[in-house]
């Protein structure tokens, strides 16, 4: 089973994709914010990160450039899901390590299908 850490603190974003992830038979890891995910990355090696942007405590971006300083967590594919939809923010994100950044609002069906094509690359 694959698993997945959705790292968003906005409760119907994380409902959503939570429900939708475990249908899709992925085992699915929740963090409110960047800390809360590093912490977890701490036991859990998951094979895909969903990472918003503007969180609390630690934000997106601080936290992918955690996540490439550990070894462990070099196969990660790391996906940015943001409301910050500018040009600069979706070029950093990227230029950070992200494999893929999605604006919201987005299809979660369509993102099942991204994830998807993420683990087959």
């Amino acid at each position: 089973m694959k698993k997945i850490l959705i790292v968003d603190d906005e409760p119907n974003i994380v409902m959503a994709l939570e429900y939708t992830f475990k249908k899709n038979n992925f085992e699915v890891f929740i963090a409110r914010d960047g800390q809360e995910a590093l912490d977890i990355l701490k036991n859990q090696q998951p094979d895909v990160i969903i990472l918003d942007v503007m969180m609390p405590n630690v934000d997106g971006f601080e936290t992918l450039k955690q996540i490439k300083k550990d070894e462990r967590l070099q196969h990660c594919k790391v996906l940015f899901l943001s409301a910050k939809n500018k040009e600069k923010d979706i070029e950093k994100g990227l230029e950070l390590g992200a494999n893929l950044y999605v604006v919201k609002p987005f299809s979660v069906k369509k993102l099942v299908e991204q994830v998807h094509e993420l683990l087959d690359s």
